[in-house]
């Protein structure tokens, strides 16, 4: 009998030793997107989806955004600004090296500015590169960059996925193959299922967690709910359908967790286009539509409702829901003053994302109670992107505008809405060369306010940020002030 208890003692120690051991063994992780990105160098494409995967972990900038949205030092070790606020010096961290081998120094930083400012460049953020009038490298260290204007968000757009650092040797290549700086190296891309990252042991900085990175591509809404709970994949950190997220809630084994995104959801407008270049129709349709049952329907009630283009969660946003109350009488009033008694009827392009057709939907039958005879198409990705977005070639569509700090994108002369105002050209220079923090609080408050009052678009809700991931899982972000999935300093708790 007593050897008996012995082999069982023996047996349960054996059988601890092992579950301690798989614990400790545990440390790759899989995150689940729901998009496929066109392909991995943020650089050269607006699309989120590539942002998502390699920003912070394969590439890096000068500077980087941190979770709460505030720009610092990555590949610089130190930024010193000049009083005019013209010339940045930056001190970069010696012993850096690509994924190949290849060293970065200041050669590397003028290599890439100068790529992303180039006549032949198409980096979708090209226009933050303008005001740089001279890339100096004094030292192998030392980077002084100077601009023609003081620019206010000089060193945030220095932390943006389109100021990442690129190897001459393989820039041309890092749409299939990116080679970067970051703690995690790119492995593998099985077109339609997986991206594989895996740690790199010559890290300049501190070493990832993971020895291994997998992003998995699930678009569908239920797949994603069965990936998690049969653990294929550890965390999905944007649900496909925010009403799933009920599911994990009272499971211990998952954390639910919601928080906000830099995504204005609207409804852009072709200004090009009658009727939508007359303000009455704008308004008209901004009061046929009930935000909150678009919010309760496309992301279940989880978003906040926004009256311009300005995420709530940014100190200096002005909440203007309240111009434009649900008012399907108002509506109607307004398209006969313009013109439109009994209505018209427009092209409603959506993305495929679930919150798109969702929102779209909705919209068409509020748009229908005032006359508007919305039809809705679905574009893939791709398609809506040369489309609608490059070519303008549209009536209506809904998007979540990603970008960061963003506003300003209604100045530019190629936005695809074709909207134009003066004043708000004027007022965006203006932000752009201020840094008197109040001051440009103030320019950011008109901005909204011109937005809103001239209707630009139908602003609807901010996406919010609806993850559920494994509990013991650490370190990724709740809010995404930029769109990334850092896994800098995500870790397995014990």
């Amino acid at each position: 009998m007593k050897y008996v208890k012995l082999l069982t003692l023996a047996a349960a120690l054996l059988a601890f030793d092992i579950n301690v051991t798989l614990a400790q063994q545990k440390d790759t992780v899989t995150i689940g997107v729901a998009t496929e990105p066109p392909h991995l160098d943020p650089s050269s494409h607006v699309a989120g989806s590539i942002r998502e995967i390699v920003y912070a972990n394969v590439f890096q900038g000068l500077m980087l955004i941190d979770e709460t949205g505030k720009e610092y030092p990555s590949l610089a070790q130190s930024t010193d600004v000049s009083k005019d606020g013209l010339a940045y010096t930056f001190k970069l961290h010696q012993g850096v090296v690509f994924h190949d081998g290849a060293p970065f120094d200041s050669s590397t930083v003028k290599f890439s500015l100068d790529r992303a400012r180039g006549p032949n460049s198409v980096n979708a953020g090209k226009r933050i590169f303008e005001p740089i009038k001279t890339i100096d490298t004094p030292d192998a260290y030392t980077v002084v960059i100077t601009l023609s204007r003081p620019v206010g968000d000089f060193l945030y757009n220095m932390g943006s996925g389109d100021a990442i650092m690129v190897s001459p040797a393989t820039a041309d290549t890092n749409v299939q193959r990116p080679i970067g700086t970051g703690p995690f190296k790119f492995d593998r891309w099985a077109k339609g299922d997986r991206i594989e990252l895996s740690r790199f042991e010559r890290y300049w900085g501190e070493p990832a967690k993971f020895s291994k990175a997998t992003f998995r591509i699930i678009p569908d809404a239920q797949a994603q709910v069965a990936a998690l709970q049969t653990g294929e994949v550890d965390a999905f950190p944007l649900m496909g359908a925010p009403e799933t997220l009920k599911q994990f809630e009272k499971n211990p084994q998952f954390k639910v967790v919601v928080g906000q995104t830099q995504a204005e959801v609207y409804m852009p407008l072709n200004h090009r286009r009658k009727p939508f270049n007359d303000v009455r129709v704008r308004r008209a349709m901004t009061y046929a539509i009930d935000r909150k049952a678009v919010i309760d329907g496309a992301v279940a009630g989880y978003g906040t409702a926004i009256g311009s283009h300005f995420p709530p969660s940014d100190p200096d946003y002005l909440d203007l829901t309240g111009v434009y109350p649900y008012d399907p009488a108002k509506a109607r009033k307004l398209l006969t003053e313009a013109g439109y008694p009994n209505g018209f009827e427009a092209k409603f392009i959506l993305p495929p994302f679930p919150y798109t057709r969702r929102a779209g939907e909705i919209i068409q039958a509020f748009l229908a109670d005032v006359g508007i005879k919305a039809n809705i198409e679905v574009y893939q990705g791709p398609q809506w992107l040369s489309q609608v977005f490059r070519d303008a070639n549209f009536d209506m569509t809904i998007i979540g505008q990603t970008e960061p700090r963003d506003i300003g994108t209604y100045a530019r002369d190629d936005w695809y809405m074709g909207w134009k105002n003066d004043e708000f050209r004027t007022l965006v220079a203006k932000l752009e060369a201020t840094t008197d923090t109040a001051e440009r609080t103030r320019i950011d408050h008109r901005l909204q306010t011109i937005i809103s009052d001239d209707a630009a678009g139908v602003y609807l809700f901010e996406l919010p940020k609806t993850g559920v991931w494994a509990a013991k899982l650490q370190g990724l972000w709740k809010n995404s002030p930029v769109q990334a999935n850092d896994l800098t300093k995500a870790y397995w708790a014990k």
